[in-house]
């Protein structure tokens, strides 16, 4: 290999760790990495080159199971979490997520792809209580333009949630599952997901087509999360706004007994004894502190 050249997997939450572990040698100071060459097994010293490699993975697999990098892995390399919003770059990373799924909705690409200095203009315009047009580059018929507003601020609304989704997501991943108060969420907000569904908006569209877009979008993705499937739907429709009164009694219900059952580390059945004279003595406490209270 020569010099300048970086090596990049995606996706790494789907490969074996011990796969993984293979590169531990070649991010040390060795630089040295096991392969094959035309069946016979070499090794690689890749010292006084520039060489880097590159690995991105999410936090959770797509069956829900968390994902870890090596330990021995990690700490030679530098780790980016590529979902935090840093600084004041917030606003840019809102913008990116509608940015890069213009290109999938023939309203919003229309103006997109002749002017980006139109696109953010109309894009302020959405978001602010401007009375007025901004001046644009290019000339637009207004049904265009109209059109175009039409289905931002429906993307506007999708945006909002998908960050959401993105920010419980980062959350749930980083959280020791001793406390947790809810179910892990493992539902993503990526810019995948958000192009799923802008590619879907068409300008006569009203609010609640815009909700029945989003779950149905998320309850596709949910499907291969088997068992959380319900508490990360429920959760899903809490962020979005979505919860009826009967789904919210539900999602109360779940938290309540996963917090029981995170609280006596996931007792198993013949356990059901030791958990009962656990909540007998939490009443118990109850009452003291009680009296204690009520004597001062």
């Amino acid at each position: 290999m020569a010099d300048n050249v970086m090596l990049y997997l995606d996706d790494i939450q789907h490969l074996n760790p011990e796969f993984l572990q293979k590169f531990i040698s070649l991010a040390d100071g060795q630089r040295k990495i096991d392969g094959i060459f035309e069946g016979e097994s070499k090794t690689y010293d890749l010292r006084g080159k520039r060489f880097c490699i590159v690995m991105a993975g999410n936090p959770y697999t797509e069956s829900g199971s968390k994902f870890q990098i090596p330990d021995m892995l990690a700490n030679r390399a530098d780790v980016y979490n590529l979902g935090d919003v840093i600084g004041d770059t917030e606003a840019l990373f809102n913008l990116s997520l509608i940015e890069n799924a213009a290109i999938e909705n023939s309203y919003l690409e229309k103006i997109a792809s002749k002017s980006f200095n139109d696109f953010y203009a109309l894009v302020n315009y959405a978001q602010s209580v401007m009375d007025q047009l901004p001046d644009l580059e290019g000339n637009y018929l207004k049904q265009d333009i109209d059109d175009f507003i039409a289905v931002l601020r429906h993307v506007l609304k999708i945006r909002n949630v998908v960050i959401k989704v993105n920010q419980n997501y980062i959350q749930s991943a980083a959280m020791q599952d001793n406390y947790r108060t809810e179910p892990p969420f493992k539902m993503q907000g990526s810019y995948r997901n958000m192009s799923k569904l802008v590619a879907q908006v068409v300008p006569m569209m009203n609010e609640q087509e815009i909700d029945q877009v989003l779950l149905a979008h998320y309850e596709s993705e949910s499907q291969t999360l088997t068992a959380d499937t319900e508490s990360n739907l429920l959760k899903l429709k809490e962020l979005a706004e979505l919860l009826n009164p009967v789904e919210q009694e539900r999602w109360e219900t779940i938290k309540e007994i996963f917090r029981k059952n995170n609280k006596h580390g996931g007792l198993a059945k013949d356990d059901k004894v030791f958990g009962q004279l656990l909540d007998f003595n939490e009443n118990l406490e109850g009452i003291i502190q009680a009296i204690r209270e009520y004597k001062n």
